[in-house]
């Protein structure tokens, strides 16, 4: 019935607020692990490390997409059998998933700290940051099945109705990768490997308390005996794709970055880069919290085919992000300087290049919370091909094709262009889809 209450209130500004400010926050903080590791490397061990760290995001990146395939696809199953029922074969399946969870994160561990070195030595870079990179990423690997696990827990606590919990374990996880951070780096003298040990425990803490939950039986998914069923696990996979494909895009995506500026400007390229990319990802994370949170909104007005709801609900979505958007990109620009010099002095040479980037990306804050909540919002509306269309083009084939076609022309000045001229292509793309559809979903 609460839920039904919370429905079937009138579709205010404040009523979305109470279902979108939680995951916001929550998103919000996730976006957090990096900046701060970002933040601390770039002033007590320098822009070199800080370009490390962006270059080791590709293997990072392809860690996590794995962890979001098996998270968002392991949970479609098991939520599908409890609504039908099954609780014990959803437990069974959700008990198997977890292990092999497990079971791949030690894999890849073992794997990505055997390949490492051939990986970082093969790419011609100076000899500190390669043994940066070998640093961070085989310190970083320890802790992959904690982050598959946290990845998993994150969404079964939110299945199993404790949203608020993994609120508070993303929360608590993001304060003590800061502390940890000051702590290892500044305090102890640990440089890079006490960044990554810090972000790897910080990731723990949902790992943690996700055991201790799940091993209550109390908790409405909880472990048991586990039935080994490689089908649940071809569904889950199967299910998971888009997201794994979204992940692996955006480690192709920074690689593509890193590449050219390596070409065009060399190791201090990729650090004004990372600086860039960590403002992009604050606001990114801004709109995916909002649009997680009203999803469920959109999908119950959908299945109640409560049109005028609907169309209210996302009306005002379209209102609250344009304010975001004007907000964010009139920020950005105003406090570019400020902003670049958290992570790179101002005689720094990453300092002018991260300033020039910075205020030429910006654009791309006018477009992309509409093109994140254009995909969300076909997710929660059941049309996953339409979604999967929107978030493949907009990350990796537009992007492609601008990466590929502008530093030509343009330079350096062309690598900042590639992102916001993506994003207007991408918004181009959203807009016919929009309207394409509003007549079957009536809104």
């Amino acid at each position: 019935m609460e839920k039904q209450n919370a429905y079937s209130r009138p579709v205010t500004l404040g009523n979305i607020l109470r279902f979108a400010v939680p995951t916001i926050i929550m998103s919000v903080f996730m976006s957090f692990y990096t900046m701060v590791d970002g933040l601390f490397v770039s002033n007590l061990i320098g822009t070199e490390a800080l370009s490390a760290i962006n270059l080791t995001a590709p293997v990072i990146q392809l860690v996590t997409a794995v962890s979001t395939m098996l998270a968002t696809g392991g949970s479609a199953v098991i939520m599908k059998k409890m609504g039908e029922q099954k609780i014990k074969g959803a437990r069974e399946d959700f008990t198997f998933l977890i292990l092999v969870n497990v079971a791949v994160g030690f894999f890849m561990c073992a794997l990505g700290y055997g390949i490492t070195e051939k990986i970082f030595g093969s790419m011609n870079l100076s000899e500190a940051v390669s043994g940066y990179c070998i640093t961070y990423l085989r310190k970083y690997l320890l802790f992959t099945v904690p982050i598959l696990l946290m990845n998993n827990f994150t969404l079964y606590m939110i299945a199993s109705e404790k949203a608020s919990l993994s609120l508070c374990c993303s929360v608590a996880g993001g304060v003590l990768n800061i502390v940890l951070d000051y702590l290892l780096i500044g305090v102890c003298g640990l440089g890079i490997s006490g960044a990554a040990v810090a972000t790897g425990l910080g990731y723990s803490v949902t790992a943690v308390v996700g055991l201790i939950v799940f091993g209550k039986r109390k908790s409405l998914l909880h472990f048991t005996k586990p039935a080994f069923h490689i089908r649940v696990l071809g569904k889950a996979a199967f299910n998971g794709c888009s997201e794994m494909a979204t992940s692996l895009v955006t480690g192709i995506v920074t690689m593509m970055f890193n590449w050219t500026m390596l070409h065009y400007v060399g190791e201090n390229g990729v650090a004004a880069v990372t600086i860039i990319m960590y403002v992009l990802m604050f606001a990114s994370s801004l709109y995916t919290g909002y649009s997680y949170g009203v999803a469920p909104m959109i999908s119950y007005y959908y299945g109640e085919k409560n049109h005028e709801k609907l169309k209210k609900l996302i009306l005002l979505s379209l209102k609250v992000i344009a304010g975001i958007s004007i907000a964010t990109a009139v920020f950005s620009f105003a406090a570019t300087k400020p902003l670049v010099s958290v992570f790179a002095r101002p005689d720094n040479p990453v300092f002018g290049l991260a300033v020039t980037g910075n205020r030429i990306c910006t654009l791309a804050l006018c477009f992309i919370g509409f093109n994140i909540f254009a995909s969300g919002m076909f997710t929660a509306l059941s049309n996953g091909a339409v979604s999967f269309i929107l978030a493949v083009s907009r990350s990796f084939v537009f992007m492609l094709i601008t990466m590929l076609v502008f530093p030509v022309i343009l330079g350096v000045n062309g690598i900042w262009l590639a992102t916001p001229a993506a994003e207007l292509m991408a918004i181009i793309l959203s807009a016919v889809m929009f309207f394409r559809y509003r007549k079957r979903y009536k809104y």
